[in-house]
């Protein structure tokens, strides 16, 4: 029994109450991006939403666009893709980046991916599969831990202020390597059988704005496959310096 002065909480009442109905908007397109396809049910058990939250704001959201509905089953809408293919993690990085991934992936068979830093965690910005694609799909947007060897190379060249909670006793060490070495890699830490190296797309200044990085198995030859990349990279970087990128991105 509830205590004088206490509140209770009516069954459909958000457990959430600082929540801005943007968040619960959010929250709900954060779960249908993982599930690609889910019921009502399923989105408030992913999105922590009460049920009437939830089916009220499916509702508007599928008004807009942002959102379809395919029976009793949700997905994520036209308009939230048309969107999302606009963003850019660096101004006309990713059409930069277009090219010399097609000719990477080419030359070595290996998956490989333009990666930057998002919420403490790896992104990948683009990427075409290759022989490891079974045991590490690519996808447009996915994310891992920021321990991948892209993510470690971008901790290391980057900002100190990324948040990324507390740091492996070892990192100064490892970051020190990294900058030194200007690669990062990867040999099944992550997931066994796939081996990556990372190295990173800059600026002229030295301002790195992204990690290529390439997976393979552990047969290759990792050295040989870093120097292919750091190519890789100074051609991403050499078309963003000229101004190249702009107009590719409108191809």
């Amino acid at each position: 029994m509830a205590g004088r002065g206490s509140a209770v909480r009516k069954p459909d009442e958000d457990p959430f109450p600082g929540r801005s109905v943007l968040e619960g908007a959010f929250a709900l397109l954060e779960t249908l991006a993982e599930r690609n396809e889910a019921g009502l049910a399923a989105l408030v058990a992913g999105s922590g939403l009460p049920k009437t939250t939830a089916y009220r704001l499916l509702e508007q959201l599928t008004e807009l666009g942002a959102v379809e509905r395919h029976g009793t089953c949700y997905r994520v809408g036209s308009r939230i893709f048309r969107l999302g293919r606009q963003w850019q993690p660096h101004p006309g990085l990713r059409a930069a980046a277009r090219q010399p991934l097609q000719r990477l992936a080419g030359t070595t068979g290996a998956s490989v991916c333009l990666c930057v830093l998002r919420e403490g965690r790896t992104m990948a910005a683009t990427g075409i599969s290759g022989m490891v694609d079974e045991l590490a799909p690519l996808q447009a947007g996915a994310t891992w831990p920021w321990t991948t060897a892209a993510g470690k190379l971008l901790v290391a060249t980057g900002p100190p202020a990324v948040p990324l909670g507390p740091l492996p006793t070892s990192w100064k060490r490892e970051a020190k390597a990294i900058q030194e070495s200007e690669v990062a890699v990867d040999r099944e830490e992550l997931i066994p059988g796939v081996c990556c190296v990372a190295v990173p797309v800059s600026l002229p200044r030295g301002k790195v704005v992204g990690a290529l990085c390439a997976m393979v198995d552990p047969a290759q030859d990792l050295r040989r496959l870093a120097r292919i990349v750091t190519q890789a990279s100074r051609a991403v970087g050499a078309v963003l310096c000229d101004g190249r990128a702009t107009a590719l991105g409108a191809r």
